[in-house]
C-alpha cells in the first residue's frame, strides 16, 4: 500500500478554513483563483515592522541601536493601501518610531539575561514543525523564539509581534491556537520545553503573556490537527467530484467587507461595501479614515 502524501498546514491556512470555507477554496484550491483586492495599509505597516525586527539580529551587535534597526523599516516600506503619499509617509514615520521604542525597551529588558549568555534569540522567523501523523504536519514561522532560564533549566519562549490598533490581552495569548501550535512545534524541533507564549504590542509597548501547561497547549494542537484533517477530507471530496459550493460554503459575517475575495462572493457582497484599505489603522488626526470597532 502506498503511504499517504504528507501535507503541511500553516496557521494561516487553518484560520482561513475556520473563518470561511469559501475563502479557503478561493485562496488555496481554485486554479486560477479569483482576483484579490489590493493590499491593506495595516498589512503594509505590519510587514515593514516585522522585516525590521527580523533584520535586527542580522546587524552587528555594536550597531544594534534603536535608530539603526528602525531604519530597516524604510527598506521594506511600500505605499500600498494608503489613501495618498502623505498618509503613507506619516505611517512610515510612526512605524520607525514604534520599532525604535520597542528595540530600546526590549534591549533593556533582555539585559538581565547576559549572565547566562542567552541574549541572542534561538530562532527568528524560521520554520518549526510538528508531525501529527503519517499524513499531516503542522508548521509555522514564529516571529522570534527565545531561550531563557526557567525553573528547570532553559526553556523556549515564543514571541509574536503585533501592530494592531487594540493591544492584545493575556487571554488573547492564552486562547491563541497559533501560539500554542508554535510552542509545540518549537519544542518538537528544538528539543527544549516550550510553554510560555508572548504577544508584544509595538504601538503601546505592552506584553500579553501566558504560560501553558502541557495539557492546555496540546489541547490546542489537537484542535488544530482536527481542522487540518477536516480540510484534507473535504479537499478529497472535491477531487472526487463533489460540488465546490456545497463543500465550501460561505460563512457571511462582519469580516466580509474585509475579505480579499468579496467581489467574487455574492454572500459577501450582501454584507456591505468593501472597507477602505486604510480603515484598520488607528485614527489619524490628519485623515478621514476612522478605524471600525473591534479591529
Amino acid at each position: 500500500m502506498t503511504a499517504p502524501r504528507l501535507r503541511t498546514f500553516f496557521p494561516s491556512r487553518l484560520d482561513a478554513w475556520t473563518q470561511c470555507p469559501r475563502r479557503y477554496r478561493f485562496r488555496y484550491l481554485d486554479d486560477p483563483p479569483p482576483a484579490r483586492r489590493g493590499a491593506f495599509a495595516h498589512t503594509t505597516v505590519g510587514a515593514a515592522t516585522h522585516v525590521a525586527l527580523a533584520r535586527w539580529w542580522q546587524i552587528a551587535e555594536p550597531e544594534r541601536v534603536p535608530e539603526r534597526v528602525a531604519a530597516e523599516v524604510d527598506t521594506a516600506w511600500t505605499d500600498e493601501g494608503f489613501a495618498d503619499e502623505a498618509m503613507s509617509q506619516r505611517w512610515r514615520a510612526k512605524a520607525r518610531g514604534m520599532v525604535a521604542a520597542y528595540v530600546e525597551a526590549e534591549t533593556l529588558r533582555r539585559e538581565v539575561l547576559r549572565d547566562v549568555d542567552l541574549v541572542e534569540p534561538r530562532r527568528v522567523e524560521s520554520a518549526v514543525s510538528l508531525r501529527v501523523d503519517e499524513s499531516i504536519a503542522l508548521s509555522g514561522k514564529p516571529d522570534r523564539i527565545d531561550e531563557r532560564p526557567g525553573a528547570q533549566g532553559t526553556e523556549l519562549v515564543v514571541v509574536d509581534y503585533k501592530t494592531s490598533r487594540v493591544a492584545p490581552t493575556d487571554d488573547d495569548a492564552r486562547t491563541s491556537r497559533t501560539l500554542a501550535l508554535y510552542a509545540a512545534a518549537a519544542e518538537a524541533t528544538l528539543r527544549r520545553p516550550a510553554l510560555r507564549v508572548e504577544l508584544h504590542h509595538l504601538p503601546t509597548g505592552s506584553l500579553a503573556v501566558w504560560r501553558h501547561d502541557e495539557a492546555s497547549r496540546n489541547r490546542q494542537v489537537r484542535r488544530a490537527a482536527q481542522v487540518a484533517m477536516d480540510c484534507r477530507g473535504v479537499e478529497a471530496e472535491l477531487a472526487g467530484g463533489g460540488g465546490p459550493d456545497d463543500l465550501f460554503p460561505a460563512r457571511p459575517g462582519r469580516l466580509c467587507p474585509w475579505c480579499d475575495y468579496q467581489a467574487s462572493c455574492p454572500d459577501g457582497i450582501e454584507m456591505g461595501p468593501a472597507v477602505k484599505p486604510w480603515a484598520a489603522l488607528a485614527p489619524d488626526a490628519e485623515s478621514e479614515a476612522p478605524a471600525p470597532e473591534g479591529l
